[in-house]
């Protein structure tokens, strides 16, 4: 029988997408009363977000999966309730904001889901100005969400179901698109939330820096769906930190250093968890090994640019969205673009890869115009992964999706055989562990799998150039970490990766030089070390220190260490 004390209640739920051979989540049970902030971790695939929906009934009433067991909100059997009857219970706020909005003005998006239950004018009014205010979009009530960056609409989405008054809100990745202040931001907002202890809170993050002060319990899924650690966060991340690393999961940037020191004999008990937990750690021991001699980057000297840009200006209707902006990059570069929500950062890459179309004359990508060159022939020079997987897709199954761009080049006389094809598609699949999915339809992946298809499609031709926007974004620390990896022994080999991110540690660990863009224009390109040891530069960009390099600053007993922004520039081997 349920726990009706509890505000969701979870008893051996399995769920088998249609298709599919598996159960992800696998026999999952737990628990989550009012005032609970619960987090659930887990590899990419394990279900976190098939979890997630089955908490609102979309699973099974909308999704093509079936669900065994039973959720419970409040007392309700899901399984036995319409999506529209458990709304007033639960708000979702899912991992992609393109997903869940429908209207012509933002203040309109949050009104919708109180006006549909009928609420008065009043009411419905009042909600929407204190969930608008609450996210920092009440000044763009009257914009279009379609004008919003990525991290503007997922603040809309947050607001939305904030609007909706639920006593269980859900979240799957919420800070994915947004940039560290709106982080902080949202987080803000989830504290005084949880604070109020008026809601169930269950939240799926890969961004544990932001989330970790905020949850009462960590619930870890292995790599089949499987409940593999639950407790409180110091218990699951700091005491089992060995084994939950094991699984591929993130875990507190401050935690990884602390393992990573550990190896080199420098033990930090308890494992900090935070930034400051870290530093006084680290302050309070005597003396610490000498820091690892650090190596140039092997690059390949470039003969010119792969990419030249010169007083680019790209408009959307009469509004400039960047301006003015000239860059150069070398062949061999990692170069990666940051900025806060809105400063531009994706209109350049789209553009640099003629994704939105330049001006004629301003970008060349090698001897090409992305102004004037034909599909096929940008795509022979410059790969795209665009922020959202689902906006490249265009066949009906993982194999023929990774294929395409290849038979493509042999529908034009130039391409390869069939033996050929299969054989190159056949190790990207391997290389991205896709292989058991390869006859899936795209949008059945999960979005860490999607993720990796979008970067796979990319990378397949073999272009010199290749640009990807938030290509960790949905990844599990395995395969984020293998994903970078691999981009960074491309850059090794010459090629030139360009990428966007708002994950400034990644940053710090990848790329060679950094692009800051604020209000559309390019406010500073430099070594990224030099960028990232810029705290008033960060700080006029609406940025702030990576979590690694806000540890080291306050690491005063030690000043040889304290201009560290790398776990790799750690003494000790990697977790």
């Amino acid at each position: 029988m349920p726990d009706h004390t509890a505000a969701l209640r979870l008893d051996d739920v399995r769920i088998r997408y249609d298709g599919s051979a598996d159960d992800t989540p696998n026999g999952v049970s737990f628990d989550v009363r009012t005032g609970d902030v619960v987090l659930i971790l887990g590899p990419s695939g394990c279900g976190k977000s098939t979890l997630a929906l089955s908490l609102n009934g979309l699973v099974p009433h909308a999704v093509a999966a079936t669900l065994s067991g039973s959720v419970f909100v409040n007392g309700i059997r899901t399984a036995d309730a319409t999506v529209s009857r458990l709304s007033q219970d639960v708000a979702m706020v899912f991992q992609d904001p393109d997903s869940q909005l429908v209207t012509g003005t933002v203040f309109d998006e949050v009104c919708f889901g109180p006006e549909n239950l009928l609420l008065p004018v009043d009411a419905v009014l009042e909600r929407a100005e204190r969930a608008l205010r609450a996210v920092g979009l009440w000044e763009r009530r009257l914009d279009n969400p379609d004008v919003l960056s990525g991290g503007g609409k997922q603040r809309l989405a947050i607001a939305c179901a904030l609007a909706m008054d639920t006593g269980v809100l859900v979240l799957d990745e919420p800070t994915a698109n947004l940039d560290p202040t709106g982080i902080a931001d949202v987080y803000a907002v989830l504290r005084d939330i949880a604070a109020a202890g008026t809601h169930a809170v269950v939240l799926v993050e890969h961004n544990l820096d932001a989330a970790i002060d905020l949850v009462d319990r960590v619930i870890v899924l292995d790599g089949t769906g499987r409940i593999a650690f639950q407790g409180d966060p110091r218990t699951v991340l700091a005491g089992a930190a060995d084994q939950v690393a094991a699984l591929g999961v993130w875990l507190p940037v401050a935690t990884l250093a602390a393992l990573r020191l550990r190896s080199a004999g420098v033990v930090l008990d308890p494992l900090p968890l935070t930034p400051d937990e870290l530093t006084a750690a680290l302050n309070g021991i005597r003396s610490l090994p000498p820091l690892p001699e650090c190596t140039p980057e092997p690059t390949v000297v470039p003969s010119d640019a792969a990419v030249s840009v010169r007083g680019l200006t790209v408009t959307r209707g009469r509004t400039p969205i960047i301006r003015d902006v000239s860059l150069e990059i070398a062949r061999g570069d990692f170069v990666t673009v940051i900025g806060a929500n809105g400063a531009g950062k994706t209109t350049l890459v789209q553009a640099l890869a003629g994704v939105v179309p330049p001006p004629k004359g301003r970008v060349r990508v090698g001897d090409l115009d992305p102004a004037t060159s034909d599909a096929r022939m940008l795509a022979d020079h410059i790969g795209f992964v665009f922020q959202n997987p689902e906006h490249q897709f265009i066949e009906n199954t993982v194999f023929d999706e990774l294929a395409h761009g290849l038979r493509v080049r042999g529908h034009a006389g130039d391409g390869l055989s069939v033996d050929e094809i299969e054989a190159r598609v056949t190790a990207m699949l391997e290389r991205f562990g896709l292989e058991r999915h390869r006859d899936m339809h795209p949008f059945l992946l999960s979005g860490g799998q999607k993720r990796r298809l979008s970067v796979g499609t990319a990378l397949i031709t073999g272009a010199p150039v290749l640009v990807l926007d938030e290509p960790t974004f949905g990844q599990d620390r395995q395969r984020a970490n293998e994903l970078l990896t691999l981009l960074r022994d491309l850059h090794r080999s010459g090629t030139t990766v360009i990428t966007v991110t708002h994950d400034l540690q990644l940053v710090a660990e990848y790329a060679s030089h950094v692009a800051v863009m604020h209000d559309g224009q390019l406010l500073a390109f430099g070594a990224a070390g030099d960028i990232l040891g810029d705290d008033e530069l960060l700080s006029s960009a609406g940025l702030i220190l990576p979590p690694l390099a806000r540890a080291m600053r306050g690491v005063t007993r030690h000043p040889s260490w304290m201009s560290l922004t790398r776990v790799s520039d750690l003494p000790g081997s990697p977790t």
